[in-house]
């Protein structure tokens, strides 16, 4: 007797959406519950690695290039696949979710790539899971608009060749899918993400003359990188799709990736783009692994630590030689800036910091950056333009005039730079303001004239478990304390209550969102990821 047939994944306690059957079909359930039941377990496997990895961190307070890949490393023959041609030419990235207006903005913005994102970017509420392809569907399709209901200004897209290219980025690997099932169990995110927007749109985006091109996230070893390689290849064997159709570009924003760049490259190499340094979540990265190393691993204040930092230029500058040797994409950081509608000086001094930091980032050898807001498009834009001229990319500057060993990328203590007490509030407030937006369905905020994401709440609360549990003593004497932090919390949640007024501070999820910042800041068990216990209490 034959075994009974695997049954489809099944929605679980979710309101249904407009229009979610166009999404959620027959056929990309089982697609996705085919992913799932073939990958799931190795992802597991990985999940429980990498605690093992960070148990041998905190014994050693070191990490090496690998010993048993340094065959992979010195082989100079091998290079990834070409490129693709509407990936030549990434000197320009915006990011952003996959809302409506943000799709059609994001599309129109003149950068040459535009990270869809369904990571830290976006809140995985049901309605941004569903409804964000389902924007991306209808963009390929040409079948979406939108008008503002505040303003009344409508927003179309422009022609066809104007467009910039779309890299989805879906969920990372610790991150399950609670509304979608499959025999009793919750669906990796990273697999609901990439499964349903591979089935609908790879053929599409093959007529279009590009094709399913992915940013990896949280990505911390070649073994993870290998598990998405034979997702690729499966997936493209189960749809008909030809093989190295798939394009991946991975985010080293783990300081364990940092170590593995060349082999990571090797897992993903008839399927690698490129790789990105992603800031904020190296530095989170880096405090999660070392947060016992002593001393010589606490972080500063997060913004004094900035690209020219020693131990930053190392993790840069072997990421360009890297890609370069192998022929792939090298990718910079963020320009989180959001500019000021009322404030001209902040405007002029931000642009001029975003300015010099592409500068540096084209300088180096980079291919492109990233930005946050079109406005920010032209200024990057103008930085690589100088560099590469008429050229796509500068993969053949090498830099083979980089040597990076391994304690320079983990030499925290050689930035002068200390933690400070207006460090620590800054922490709480930006915390507290994310979480309690990330709660009510927004991953992309602005605050204080930036674009917060969740690495910013995760290298926020990770920096006040770290100053307090490391002992630190601020300017004047204070010291970093759980009663301190409890106490500028307090001050701050007060303050916003006066800034919004009752009405809207009580509409909103302010006390839930300092309750969950302190847990995570002060437990004496560190949480793995904020957004574990954080999607426990998302609603929706």
């Amino acid at each position: 007797m034959s075994a009974p047939a695997p049954s489809s994944p099944a929605v679980v306690d979710a309101e249904p959406l407009p229009r979610q059957e166009e999404v959620l079909t027959e056929a990309a359930l089982a697609f996705v519950g085919e992913l799932h039941r073939r990958f799931t377990p190795r992802r597991d496997e990985l999940l429980a690695r990498r605690g093992e990895r960070r148990a041998e961190i905190a014994r050693t307070s070191a990490l090496d290039f690998l010993p048993e890949t340094a065959a992979i490393r010195a082989d100079d023959s091998w290079k990834v696949a070409p490129c693709p041609a509407a990936l030549e030419d990434r000197r320009v990235e915006i990011t952003g979710p996959t809302d409506r207006k943000m799709t059609i903005n994001a599309l129109n913005s003149g950068a040459k790539v535009w990270l869809a994102d369904f990571e830290d970017a976006s809140a995985p509420t049901w309605e941004n899971v569903i409804l964000g392809q389902l924007n991306l569907i209808d963009a390929y399709t040409r079948n979406i608009d939108f008008t503002d209901p505040h303003s009344g200004k409508s927003y179309a897209l422009k022609d066809d060749a104007e467009l910039a290219t779309v890299v989805m980025r879906p969920r990372g690997w610790h991150l399950n899918e609670r509304h979608l099932q499959a025999d009793g169990t919750q669906i990796p995110g990273a697999l609901v993400d990439f499964g349903l927007y591979f089935f609908h749109n790879a053929r599409r985006l093959l007529d279009l003359g590009k094709g399913p091109y992915f940013y990896l996230p949280k990505t911390e070893s070649h073994l993870e990188a290998r598990l998405w390689n034979d997702v690729f290849v499966f997936a493209q064997d189960h749809l008909g799709i030809p093989q190295g159709t798939v394009r991946a570009t991975v985010l080293i924003e783990t300081i364990t990736a940092a170590y593995e760049m060349e082999e990571i490259l090797y897992e993903l190499r008839d399927h690698a783009s490129g790789l990105n340094a992603g800031r904020w979540d190296y530095l989170f990265s880096i405090v999660k692994n070392f947060r016992d190393g002593g001393p010589r691993f606490v972080l500063p204040d997060r913004n004094a630590v900035t690209m020219t930092a020693p131990f930053m230029r190392a993790y840069t500058e072997l990421l360009v030689r890297t890609c370069h040797k192998r022929g792939a994409h090298a990718i910079g950081g963020m320009a989180a800036f959001i500019p000021s509608r009322r404030d001209a000086e902040v405007n002029k001094v931000a642009f001029e910091k975003v300015r010099a930091d592409k500068d540096r980032e084209a300088g180096d050898g980079f291919d492109g950056s990233w930005v946050a807001h079109p406005d920010l498009v032209p200024i990057a834009m103008e930085s690589f333009d100088k560099v590469l001229g008429d050229r796509p990319n500068q993969k053949d500057r090498l830099r083979e005039d980089v040597r990076v060993e391994a304690a320079d990328l983990i030499a925290i203590d050689s930035l002068k730079a200390v933690p400070t007490y207006d460090g620590l509030v800054n922490a709480v407030q930006v915390g507290i303001r994310y979480i309690e937006a990330w709660l009510r369905g927004l991953g992309a905020v602005a605050i204080f004239n930036l674009m917060e994401d969740a690495a910013t709440a995760e290298i926020s609360r990770s920096q006040i478990w770290q100053w307090i549990n490391a002992g630190v003593e601020f300017e004047g004497g204070r010291k970093a304390t759980p009663e301190l932090a409890r106490e500028v919390a307090a001050r701050e949640l007060a303050a916003i209550r006066e800034e919004i007024g009752e009405e809207s501070f009580t509409a909103g999820h302010w006390q839930q969102a300092h309750d969950l910042l302190l847990t995570v800041s002060l437990d004496e068990d560190y949480a793995d990821f904020l957004t574990l216990p954080a999607y426990e209490q998302l609603r929706g």
